[in-house]
């Protein structure tokens, strides 16, 4: 077999088996094939796409490259969520210990940001103590013990996606739907659970700019859960206009407390109960409206904001620093250029002002600032006069302030007349 014939194969339409496939990646990850023959092979792919055949053998190939992990020691059906990345999206924080006070059993191992998306592992590492790194027998007894323990990812998880995914990040190959499903099935699949809540963003801010897109990427992923023996769904979301009011880790963990105690957000309130009836479903075998009368409970008694708590201490957080994450060195008021309804915004150019503040990471191993991030007051649909503050600006240095306000730019656009604001859901695949 010679790779040069599988790239040929594959540039002329032709469907790749399992043995190719095989050697393709295990090729890649041992050193027998160079980079530039895979570069090669990735937009022949990107070109001619993959089937739902070779999707699933690229993305089993990937996931047996490295660790599995075997969660059968923890009771229960486990259920996993995902999120495709978005800005102010701290869903995890709140679903995660949510879902598990409702009896669900909730293994979570989640990434960190990069680039205009903001990372569940950062938000959760604003909080002082809080280890990320917990090692799997650890990880496993808290899920036994306490329903949820949230960790990073093993340095020997799926190492197949990692060099794929560095080298589509440099080949302008990423943004390919079979490529993209196989990158995060890999790692879900590897991670152990039983079930899968996907939520796949769409709009500005998002990987998937419009809904065919997200649609055909959704439907993939499913799938592939599907020939996996598992069950998924996945759910639409709309990333036109950041998640929530507040943007920048320490500001999302704040958020994202706020909401288990009932004080949250609309959109994000609603989002995380969409989402935790889903995963309920699944782990506890009811009634949407029954998990979602749950859910509500959790939230109404004060269980679920316990459950945060336990979460917490169970992996050496300091609880007492959550009355004080956000302490930066001032606020800067953002305010609108002229009178009329907010139409628009560029949620990823807000994404990269945060960035640029130092909430985000432009490349690996820059430092992040916890503190620093947006908070919104006014959002699409909100009228607002000529000076009328739009979102508070935390910061800590006041060239990334200027930098960021730079950024901010013409990001949110204003306009006379009244606009018809896009719901939150835009459709459920499962």
């Amino acid at each position: 077999m010679r790779m040069y014939d599988l790239i040929l194969k594959k540039r002329d339409g032709h469907e790749l088996n399992k043995e190719e496939i095989q050697y393709i990646i295990k090729g890649y990850v041992n050193g027998s094939i160079p980079e530039y023959q895979i570069s090669a092979f990735l937009m022949a792919c990107y070109f001619k796409h993959l089937t739902r055949k070779e999707t699933f053998l690229l993305t089993e190939c990937m996931r047996y490259s490295g660790d599995i992990i075997d969660l059968t020691d923890i009771s229960g059906i486990k259920v996993d969520k995902h999120s495709t990345g978005g800005v102010g999206d701290k869903t995890t924080l709140t679903l995660a210990p949510l879902v598990a006070a409702c009896g669900a059993k909730v293994a979570k191992l989640s990434g960190r940001g990069l680039g205009h998306t903001g990372g569940t592992i950062d938000k959760l590492e604003a909080i002082r103590g809080f280890n990320t790194s917990v090692a799997m027998k650890d990880w496993i007894d808290q899920v036994n013990s306490i329903g949820v323990a949230v960790a990073g990812q093993t340095a020997n998880l799926v190492p197949a996606d990692k060099k794929i995914y560095g080298l589509r990040d440099v080949t302008a190959t990423v943004d390919e739907a079979s490529l993209i499903a196989s990158s995060i099935m890999s790692k879900k699949l590897a991670g152990g659970a039983d079930a899968f809540v996907l939520d796949v963003k769409v709009g500005s801010g998002a990987f998937m700019k419009d809904i065919e897109s997200a649609s055909e990427l959704a439907r993939i992923m499913v799938d592939i859960a599907d020939i996996a023996g598992k069950k998924a769904c996945a759910i639409l979301t709309n990333m036109d206009q950041p998640l929530g009011n507040k943007v920048g880790n320490a500001l999302e963990v704040e958020e994202a407390i706020d909401t288990l105690k009932g004080k949250g957000p609309e959109d994000f309130t609603e989002l995380c109960m969409v989402l935790g009836e889903k995963m309920l479903k699944f782990a506890l075998n009811i009634p949407e409206a029954e998990g979602r009368k749950l859910l509500g409970e959790a939230i109404e008694n004060g269980t679920a904001h316990k459950k945060f708590l336990e979460l917490i201490k169970a992996q050496n957080g300091d609880i007492t620093a959550l009355d004080n994450l956000v302490n930066c060195k001032g606020v800067y008021a953002f305010k609108a250029e002229n009178s009329g309804y907010i139409s628009r915004m560029d949620t990823q150019k807000i994404g990269i002002a945060a960035m640029v503040l130092g909430a985000g990471r432009e490349k690996k191993g820059d430092e992040l600032d916890f503190s620093v991030g947006f908070d919104f007051g006014k959002k699409i649909g909100s009228y607002v006069q000529k000076g009328e503050k739009i979102l508070d600006i935390y910061y800590n240095d006041e060239e990334k302030l200027n930098a960021s306000i730079k950024a901010l730019g013409n990001s949110i656009t204003i306009d006379e007349k009244e606009v018809v604001k896009k719901p939150l859901i835009f459709d459920i695949i499962e």
